[in-house]
C-alpha cells in the first residue's frame, strides 16, 4: 500500500509529458489523457485515505531514509485532502474541456493548459504529502510555475497584470520560506516534519518561534488571511472562470493545509495562539465587509473567501481537539463550495456577458437550472442548516465555547455576525442577477463579448464581416477603445484563451454537468455529516498526538 503514496504526484507529471506530445495535433488523445489520470488520481487518493485510518503510510524515494532522502506521507488529513483536491480537480478540468469545446478554442493557449493544469495538479499532492519543509517548498513552486502560465492564458493586459501582482507575491513568500528553511537547518540539522518534531523541543524559545511565525507568514500570505490578502481580490477575477475557480477553491486551502500541519507537528503547546485568533477575526469582518461593497459576482466571491478563510484559522488557533476538527470539516466543505460557486460566476457570465450584478437579472425565470446551481452552493456557504456549511461553522463555535476564552467568545460573536453578512450578500446577489426582472442593459443572446485587448480596428473589421454575413452584431466599443456592453461598462472575454465569445441563453452540457457534480459533491458532506465528522476527529486526534506520524517516518 505504501507504493501507491507518490503516485497523486507521480501520475500527473507523466501524463504532462504525454500531453506536451500530443499538442494540438491530437487534441482529442491530449484530453483523454488528462481525463484518465486525474480519475487515476481520485481512486488512488480514495484508497490511501482508507487506508490511511488505520494509521499512516509513508516512502522515502530512492531508500534514502531521513534527513537525505525525500519523504512522502499520507496520513488521514493528507487522504481526506487528496480525495476532495482530486475530485474537485476533476469537475474543473471536465468544466474547462466543455468551455473550450464550446468556444471552439482549439489553438496553442488551450493545449498549454492541460500541461499546466496537470502540474498544478501534481504540485497540490506534492504539498499535502510531503513530509519535510524542502519539499514543501518544492510543491508550492510547483504550484507557482504552473499557476502565472493559467493565470495569463491568452495573453489579455488584465490576465498579465493580475499574473504578475500573484507572482510578485508569490515570490516574497517563496523567499520567506527559504530562510525560514534556511534558519531550520541550521538550528536543528534537518527539515525532516518527524525529525523536526523531536529536535524543536532542544531549541531556545525565541528560535522557534521565529521560525514559526516566518512559516505562519508563508502560509497566511498563501491562504490569503488578513493582513495579507489584498493580492487575492484583484489576481483571480481576471483568470477564466475554471482557473478561478481551482485557485479560489484549492490554491488558498494548501496554505491553510500547512498552518494545520506545521500547528500541530512542530509547534504544539499553541504559543501563537492568540495572535492566529486576532487574524482570523480580521479576516471574517474584514472580509465580507468588502464582499457587502461589491457590485461584482468575481470580487465579491473573492472577499467571501477571504472572509471564510478565517473560520478555518479560527479553528487552528484554538488548538484542541474539538478546533482541529471543525477546521478540517469547514477546509473540506470550502474547498467544494467555493470552487462551486466560481463555476456558477462563469456560467452567469457567459448568459449575462458580465459578472456585474447592476446589469443582470431575471435568471431565475430565464434559467432555472443556472438559478439551482447557485441557490444550492450559496445557501451552503452563508450557513443554512442542514448544510456542511451550518455543520461546519457550528463545530467551530461549539469549540469556541468549550475553550471559554475571552477572545474565543469574541470569536463565536464574530463567526455569527460574519454569517449574517454572508446571507444578506448571497441574498443581494440573488436578488439582483436572478430574481428582479431581467435589465435593459442586459446582453441579449447572441451577443458578442469581445476582449478588453481588441481594438478598434479590429472591432470595426468584424463588424462589418458580421454584417456583411446577417449575423448578430458586436458589442460596442468606448472614446478609448475599450469594449462596453449594452448597459455601458465594460466587457471581458469569457473564453480561456482570451478569445471573444458569443453569449447563449444554453450553456454547454458539460459546463452544466461538471457544475451539477460539485453541487452533488457538497451536498453530500451533508448526507455523510456523521461519517465525515468522525474521520475528521479522528483526524484531529492523529495530528495532535504527533506520534503516530512520527514513528511510521522514523521506523527502521
Amino acid at each position: 500500500m505504501n507504493a501507491l503514496v507518490p503516485l497523486p504526484v507521480l501520475l500527473p507529471l507523466f501524463a504532462t509529458g504525454l500531453s506536451l506530445a500530443a499538442g494540438i495535433r491530437l487534441k482529442r488523445f491530449q484530453r483523454f489523457i488528462s481525463v484518465a489520470v486525474l480519475t487515476a488520481v481520485v481512486v488512488i487518493s480514495v484508497v490511501l485515505m482508507i487506508a490511511a485510518d488505520d494509521g499512516p503510510l509513508s516512502v522515502h524515494l530512492g531508500d534514502f531514509a531521513p534527513p537525505l532522502g525525500i519523504t512522502l506521507v499520507a496520513d488521514r488529513l493528507s487522504g481526506l485532502m487528496l480525495t476532495v483536491s482530486s475530485l474537485v480537480t476533476l469537475c474543473v478540468l471536465v468544466y474547462s474541456l466543455g468551455q473550450g469545446m464550446a468556444d471552439k478554442d482549439d489553438e496553442t493557449p488551450l493545449a498549454v493548459f492541460h500541461p499546466a493544469y496537470l502540474i498544478l495538479v501534481a504540485g497540490i499532492a506534492c504539498t499535502f504529502l510531503a513530509g519535510d519543509l524542502m519539499n514543501l517548498f518544492v510543491g508550492f513552486e510547483i504550484m507557482l510555475v504552473s499557476s502565472f502560465v493559467l493565470l495569463t492564458l491568452g495573453g489579455t493586459g488584465p490576465r498579465i497584470r493580475a499574473g504578475s501582482t500573484y507572482v510578485i507575491i508569490s515570490l516574497l513568500s517563496s523567499m520567506i520560506f527559504l530562510v525560514a528553511i534556511a534558519i531550520t537547518y541550521a538550528a536543528t540539522g534537518t527539515v525532516n516534519f518527524a525529525q523536526l518534531a523531536e529536535r524543536f523541543d532542544g531549541l531556545s524559545l525565541g528560535v522557534t518561534t521565529l521560525i514559526q511565525a516566518m512559516l505562519l507568514t508563508v502560509f497566511g500570505i498563501k491562504a490569503a488571511v488578513f493582513p495579507v490578502a489584498a493580492w487575492l481580490p484583484d489576481s483571480y477575477p481576471t483568470a477564466p472562470a475554471p482557473v478561478t475557480a481551482v485557485f479560489a477553491g484549492l490554491l488558498t486551502k494548501v496554505g491553510v493545509y500547512c498552518m494545520l500541519r506545521t500547528e500541530t507537528l512542530l509547534f504544539p503547546g499553541n504559543r501563537l495562539g492568540n495572535l492566529l485568533l486576532v487574524v482570523a477575526l480580521a479576516s471574517m469582518i474584514i472580509g465580507i465587509l468588502g464582499a457587502v461593497a461589491q457590485t461584482d459576482l468575481k470580487r465579491l466571491l473573492s472577499f467571501t473567501l477571504i472572509s471564510h478563510i478565517g473560520y478555518m484559522v479560527f479553528g487552528i488557533g484554538l488548538a484542541d481537539r474539538a478546533g482541529i476538527a471543525g477546521a478540517i470539516v469547514y477546509v473540506v466543505h470550502h474547498i467544494t463550495v467555493q470552487t462551486t460557486l466560481f463555476l456558477v460566476a462563469g456560467l452567469i457570465e457567459r448568459r449575462g456577458g458580465t459578472t456585474e450584478l447592476t446589469r443582470l437579472g431575471g435568471m431565475a425565470r430565464g434559467a432555472p437550472l443556472l438559478s439551482l446551481l447557485f441557490f444550492v452552493p450559496a445557501m451552503n456557504i452563508a450557513g443554512i442548516p442542514p448544510f456542511s456549511g451550518f455543520i461546519g461553522k457550528l463545530a467551530l463555535m461549539r469549540a469556541g465555547v468549550d475553550n471559554g476564552s475571552v477572545l474565543a467568545w469574541v470569536l463565536v460573536g464574530g463567526s455569527t455576525l460574519t454569517s449574517l453578512l454572508t446571507l444578506y450578500v448571497i441574498v443581494k446577489v440573488w436578488n439582483l442577477a436572478f430574481w428582479r426582472s431581467e435589465p435593459p442593459g442586459q446582453a441579449a443572446e447572441g451577443t458578442v463579448m469581445e476582449s478588453q485587448e481588441d481594438d478598434a480596428d479590429d472591432a470595426d473589421d468584424t463588424d462589418d464581416d458580421v454584417a456583411d454575413e446577417g449575423g448578430p452584431a458586436v458589442t460596442p466599443q468606448d472614446d478609448q477603445g475599450i469594449p462596453v456592453g449594452p448597459g455601458g461598462g465594460q466587457v471581458v472575454a469569457t473564453s480561456i484563451t482570451g478569445k471573444a465569445v458569443t453569449t447563449t441563453k444554453r450553456p454547454p452540457r458539460t459546463m452544466l454537468a461538471a457544475t451539477a457534480a460539485t453541487v452533488v459533491l457538497g451536498l453530500s458532506y451533508t448526507v455523510l455529516a456523521g461519517p465525515l465528522a468522525a474521520y475528521t476527529d479522528r483526524s484531529a486526534q492523529e495530528l495532535l498526538t504527533r506520534t503516530p506520524y512520527i514513528e511510521e517516518v522514523l521506523r527502521p
